[in-house]
């Protein structure tokens, strides 16, 4: 399962914006290089990296992924399948709205269209060990101490004003490999993203749904790419899916450099 270069092509304007509706994003492509610049330039360490993952059934394959791996993102068909069940899901959830440094994890709402891949960034390296990596007075360094003490709502304001990441986000989007549509067209993929926490929980992190989801404990020496984790993560989505092949991994783990 290799990465799926989803296209990426600039605005004129870091966040696109149409006169009456949300700020707008460019669809980020699921390409390491470019979402490790990305990271980076946000202020993540250097000692992290983006990595494919070419595989979630072949040891081999899983093997060129450093361990353990901090984190997983999941690009996946926005289908018919997939939404039937995201909204039979939500239905028996309520909306979340906690706040402060006890929750388990910093989850935002997206409200910025075409936002999905830099949202999945954003949940991987805040959360988890990898937050350890972020360094201080950088612009992940600031929205995490701005949004920790804010409901959902106003985590989704602050991201939608925050120059830092429109910025950023821009720049790797001007090094995409692929032409993309424009920010306000329709995309059919979608990013998710899968962390573990101290506590061993493995949490499901989508702006899209009403809240984080925990998906079960994992042992200690159990990581987002072993099995369980796996099996709890990202071979649900291609269970519901059957042939549709548009899916593809990336995990955030050690740099090998």
């Amino acid at each position: 399962m290799s990465s799926s270069n989803a296209p990426a092509v600039a605005p004129s304007n870091p966040a696109d914006t149409v006169k009456g509706h949300k700020p707008a994003f460019v669809p980020l492509e699921a390409n390491p290089p470019l979402m490790t610049s990305l990271l980076h330039n946000l202020g993540l360490s250097e000692a992290l990296s983006v990595h494919d993952v070419y595989s979630i059934d072949d040891p081999e394959l899983l093997a060129f992924v450093p361990r353990p791996a901090l984190a997983l993102l999941l690009v996946f068909p926005v289908s018919a399948a997939y939404e039937s069940h995201r909204l039979a899901e939500d239905s028996l959830l309520p909306e979340y709205g906690a706040s402060g440094d006890k929750e388990p994890v910093l989850w935002f709402r997206q409200t910025i269209r075409n936002a999905c891949g830099v949202m999945g960034l954003l949940h991987a390296s805040l959360n988890g060990p990898a937050k350890g990596f972020i360094e201080q007075g950088s612009a992940l360094d600031d929205i995490a101490k701005q949004a920790t003490p804010l409901a959902p709502a106003e985590r989704s304001k602050l991201l939608e004003t925050n120059e830092s990441l429109a910025k950023a986000h821009h720049s790797a989007a001007t090094q995409g490999d692929t032409k993309a549509p424009d920010a306000q067209d329709d995309v059919d993929l979608h990013y998710v993203c899968f962390v573990k926490t101290e506590d061993g929980t493995l949490w499901e992190l989508d702006g899209r749904r009403k809240g984080p989801l925990a998906r079960g404990k994992l042992e200690s020496d159990e990581d987002v790419l072993s099995q369980k984790a796996l099996l709890w993560g990202p071979k649900k989505f291609l269970e519901r899916e059957g042939a549709d092949m548009r899916f593809s991994c990336v995990a955030l783990a050690g740099s090998l450099d």
